[in-house]
């Protein structure tokens, strides 16, 4: 980590000492995000008010289907997230918390008792570890260990994407899956702007260009992930807008599966069936922003999400007809969402979209 040491340094000692809340962040980039959903909005009444007045996040990186589940967090601050899950995954779950700065820490950690008595628990299933997201095998978490990692706006502030990602797929376990929200860019920061201790606290300074990221994804056998939300960011604070306004932040949210995959949408001729049984799902089950299962009805795949849905967690939950054994050609995904940088609608990455 030598080499990174000073811009751990400047993001350690922004979320540390620099802010004190999250009202004292310059810009949406770290506050904004997609509502949380009724089930989590209930979870959320048991958060002690210190974990989250310090949580500083873009997003809400929750999947479902998380009972009994491995679950670690990259990046998890004061524990909020980490809190969240610990209630979805159940007694018989774990949840474990990665984070590099002490005071961040400190808090998640002297509120382990309150958040286990709100939920009823004999003893934790949540840990936090003080380390680095680039440096996961140093806390003895193992290869295919994990069944889903979150971050919640926090890989950006990382130096080194790529060994992040790359440990992000070691540990996972075969059919995991990568569920985060983090801020990207339409284009490659300049330099100095990507120095720069405030837009790098910000969750600016450190955006990935999208292209960047959809190659580093690729280089870890990552060939094609899902944009669950996109929303533009607003530069509200005029010091910022000022040093970085021409670039186009958006705050996604994302999900990935280590599985192997195309890199392009394949038609195999197969269909999936959502069977309705999640139980926070009746009615319908959103993989992505333009595949959303209505329960009962026939929905025509391609291959790679015929694998995202009966090769993971969620296979129990999805009846998948046909298999790839006749090829069709490619697969046309239907509808796209708007793209970062761009009005016409094409879609920033990922095979299915």
């Amino acid at each position: 980590m030598n080499s990174h040491t000073g811009t751990l340094d400047s993001v350690r000692d922004y979320y540390g000492r620099v802010l004190k809340t999250n009202r004292d962040l310059k810009t949406s980039a770290c506050c904004t995000g997609e509502s949380f959903a009724p089930r989590l909005r209930e979870i959320l009444k048991d958060i002690h008010p210190e974990v989250i007045a310090r949580f500083y996040g873009c997003g809400s990186p929750i999947p479902s289907e998380l009972t009994g589940k491995t679950v670690l967090d990259l990046g998890s601050g004061s524990g909020r997230d980490c809190f969240i899950l610990s209630k979805l995954v159940g007694p018989s779950g774990r949840v474990i918390g990665v984070d590099m700065t002490p005071e961040q820490l400190d808090t998640a950690r002297r509120h382990v008792g309150h958040h286990m008595d709100k939920f009823g628990y004999a003893k934790p299933n949540v840990e936090f570890l003080s380390g680095y997201i680039e440096d996961l095998k140093s806390l003895g978490i193992a290869d295919n260990s994990v069944d889903v990692v979150v971050s919640n706006c926090v890989i950006n502030l990382s130096p080194d994407k790529q060994r992040v990602f790359a440990e992000i797929y070691r540990v996972l376990k075969p059919g995991g899956e990568l569920y985060f929200s983090d801020v990207f860019a339409d284009r490659r920061i300049p330099k100095h702007l990507a120095e720069d201790p405030v837009l790098l606290g910000e969750c600016l300074g450190g955006a990935l260009y999208i292209e960047d990221f959809r190659r580093l994804l690729a280089k870890v056998g990552c060939l094609d992930y899902r944009i669950v939300s996109n929303s533009k960011l607003a530069l509200t604070d005029p010091a910022v807008e000022r040093k970085a306004g021409m670039i186009g932040f958006h705050s996604l949210t994302v999900r990935a599966f280590k599985l192997e995959l195309e890199d392009r949408c394949e038609d195999y001729g197969q269909v999936a069936y959502y069977l309705g049984t999640l139980p926070e799902q009746p009615h319908r089950f959103m993989l992505d922003d333009h595949h959303v299962f209505e329960t009962g009805r026939p929905h025509p795949v391609c291959g790679n999400t015929a694998a995202m849905l009966g090769r993971t967690r969620y296979a129990s939950h999805f009846k998948i007809v046909g298999d790839t054994r006749i090829h069709y050609g490619l697969f046309d995904c239907g509808p796209k969402s708007e793209t970062i940088g761009s009005e016409s609608g094409s879609q920033p990455g990922g095979s299915c979209c």
